[in-house]
């Protein structure tokens, strides 16, 4: 794909993921490094998510476990926002949390837990 259309996908899945509010912070990256703002969205959101092989809703399952298992708990809230954006439930979150205790341990299930708490609270 090239380069340009790759960039358009990536602004079209983050449109559907991501409010405008988390979408002009992530822009701020921009502004330091335009280079890797391009590479988020052409190659992280417009080759990785666009992919036909899982849906959105499972490629967020995945990325759940995998900021879980980083640690990674400023971007585990953004995409906990995403994951309800695009229609994953809150029973379907707190289950993944468990599910990652046996992998991750129980200090990030919790720290994660309390994230999503916090997510879920916003949305209600």
């Amino acid at each position: 794909m090239e380069d340009s259309k790759r960039y358009e996908s990536g602004v079209k899945v983050m449109e559907e993921l991501f409010s405008q509010e988390v979408r002009t912070g992530m822009e701020e990256i921009k502004k330091i490094s335009p280079d890797l703002f391009n590479m988020i969205v052409s190659f992280g959101f417009g080759d990785l998510y666009t992919r036909k092989a899982l849906s959105l809703k499972e490629r967020e399952y995945i990325t759940l476990t995998s900021l879980i298992t980083q640690g990674a708990f400023e971007q585990l809230k953004v995409h906990l926002q995403a994951s309800l954006n695009i229609g994953l439930t809150k029973d379907e979150i707190i289950e993944i949390i468990i599910h990652c205790v046996g992998y991750v341990g129980f200090p990030k299930a919790v720290q994660a837990m309390g994230i999503a708490g916090e997510i879920f609270e916003q949305n209600e």
